[in-house]
């Protein structure tokens, strides 16, 4: 299987590179600007670093050819979702899995919900809605991660998954729990989360603002 890293620098893939070598037997490619300077390699045999531009839709079609899937680690907006969109069909690849953040659909209730619509701004948010809304037009085998709030903490993997049209659950969730589930979602072989807008927070942290806040 091989498994081309979006924004492979960022502070999610810190932990899903590891443990993606560690849990599956996959080939990672790791896209990001200067990344050679900024991903150190873990294992040469399985890991290839290639310096680019998400926006550069000439680079990235060339990156995307013969992978499995893709995963994109920004909170994609509009103007990042049209070049990963188009260079993902330009290469024939089909299966991607996408961050985006939680309130997209106006689905987080109660105080955490205003709080959350206040920390992000209803420009970024609607930016967001964009974007996913091109995904989910795509014709692409997506899969949307609508992010909680995250933090780090070693060895707490526990997410809790919602779906679209159901009320977001979690004011939080690590960063290690993120990269467990992307992990769970490449191995399944079942297509469950093809074609789903997932929220993602952590199990009972329905509280009205995150715990490190």
């Amino acid at each position: 299987m091989n498994i081309l890293i979006l924004g492979a620098a960022g502070q999610i893939p810190r932990y899903l590179i590891p443990m993606l070598l560690a849990q599956t037997d996959a080939d990672l490619y790791l896209f990001a600007r200067n990344a050679q300077q900024r991903i150190p390699l873990i294992d040469t045999s399985r890991e290839t670093r290639i310096d680019g531009d998400i926006t550069d839709i000439a680079a990235l079609t060339e990156a995307m050819r013969g992978m499995d899937g893709v995963y994109v680690d920004p909170v994609v907006k509009s103007e990042l979702a049209k070049p990963i969109i188009d260079s993902m069909k330009r290469a024939g690849v089909k299966r991607v899995i996408v961050n985006s953040i939680l309130g997209i659909y106006g689905e987080v209730p109660g105080q955490f919900g205003e709080w959350n619509r206040h920390m992000i701004g209803d420009v970024s948010i609607a930016e967001r809605t964009e974007a996913a809304r091109l995904f989910e037009e795509s014709g692409l085998d997506y899969t949307l991660l609508r992010l909680s709030w995250f933090y780090d903490q070693p060895g707490n993997t526990r997410y809790k998954l919602t779906k679209k049209g159901e009320p977001f659950e979690g004011a939080q969730i690590t960063r290690q729990a993120i990269a467990q589930l992307v992990i769970d979602i490449l191995n399944d072989t079942t297509g469950q989360y093809i074609g789903q807008s997932l929220g993602v927070g952590e199990p009972n942290t329905n509280f009205d603002k995150p715990s490190f806040y």
